[in-house]
């Protein structure tokens, strides 16, 4: 009888401390992920920016002189004031750009895609705030789950902002292409003419998988599964179901993917599975040696070019 008794509860303690782990773990993850405490703001990105590139100081300095970076703010379904930034086109023109920042970055991380599109091929160009970042609301990120949703009324917002007629490509980095993708699967209004993803992640779900394998050296299970529950019960999604790879598969407009041949943030094996379930038209472009969301940094001419020729098929 006292055998069974300690047997008894040396398995009690193991599932006391098991669920003690699995709470505080999904906890701490949701945490982690989603509350990030630091997060970049304006004045850090400009710095970073004008220090990286050669072009960027002066470009926002003659923007700046002519007060042609506006604010604005749109209000979502949920309630939440969100964020914007957006530049015309010195002409008139139909062409427009959404870019959409990574993960803990904000909408002037984007500024250098911007000198692509406003400067260097006359588009207009608007820049947003995602959930929990910049000077957005938001209860926590969403990792572009539920920023597809806003991107479309940025969308439209742009469709009023640049005239009625306007022809719109949207272009994410890292976070932002996961998003972009996220966006290509929902039903879109005619004004969308195309997409760029540039290093964006199948799913969030395989994204933390992995980078809880390399952080923590910790197996999926339990803690994705837990977190993953927790996720839905607190913010309403789960890791699973936030997949641009499923979203892609939906998309019959056409996609440029962009992904860096030595990105080991976003593992480049998660770019082969994305092309291969979007439908045509679709290319890919590998770059040699790049990181992670550092294409255009290390190959500013000929990302230059290659987003004019492919969004040119598109936007006239």
């Amino acid at each position: 009888m006292q055998k069974k008794k300690i047997i008894l509860w040396t398995l009690l303690s193991v599932v006391i401390l098991f669920c003690i782990y699995t709470i505080g773990g999904s906890f701490y993850l949701i945490n982690f992920a989603l509350l990030p405490s630091e997060k970049d703001n304006v004045e850090k990105v400009t710095h970073k920016n004008d220090s990286i590139y050669s072009f960027m100081k002066p470009w926002t300095d003659s923007l700046n002189k002519v007060k042609a970076i506006h604010d604005t703010t749109i209000i979502n379904s949920e309630g939440l004031k969100l964020n914007g930034y957006y530049i015309k086109s010195t002409k008139p023109t139909r062409k427009t750009a959404i870019l959409i920042h990574g993960y803990k970055d904000c909408a002037y991380t984007m500024m250098p895609i911007a000198y692509i599109y406003s400067h260097e091929l006359g588009y207009n160009v608007l820049l947003p705030d995602l959930q929990y970042h910049g000077k957005s609301d938001g209860k926590a990120v969403t990792m572009g789950w539920k920023d597809r949703k806003d991107i479309l009324l940025w969308a439209k917002l742009a469709n009023t902002l640049f005239g009625n007629n306007t022809e719109i490509v949207v272009h994410g980095i890292s976070m932002g292409g996961a998003t972009t993708m996220m966006v290509s699967g929902e039903k879109l209004p005619p004004y969308i003419k195309c997409f760029v993803d540039d290093c964006g992640y199948t799913s969030v779900w395989d994204e933390f998988n992995y980078e809880i394998k390399e952080m923590f050296g910790l197996p999926a299970f339990p803690l994705m599964y837990s977190s993953s529950a927790l996720c839905k019960l607190l913010y309403g999604w789960s890791f699973g179901e936030a997949s641009a790879l499923h979203q892609v598969a939906k998309c019959k407009l056409p996609m440029l993917f962009i992904h860096g041949s030595a990105d080991d943030y976003v593992p480049t094996r998660m770019v082969y599975p994305l092309y291969k379930a979007k439908p045509q038209p679709k290319e890919i472009w590998i770059v040699q040696g790049a990181p992670h969301a550092k294409s255009f940094q290390l190959n500013q001419k000929a990302y230059i070019n290659k987003v004019a020729q492919f969004t040119g098929k598109y936007i006239k």
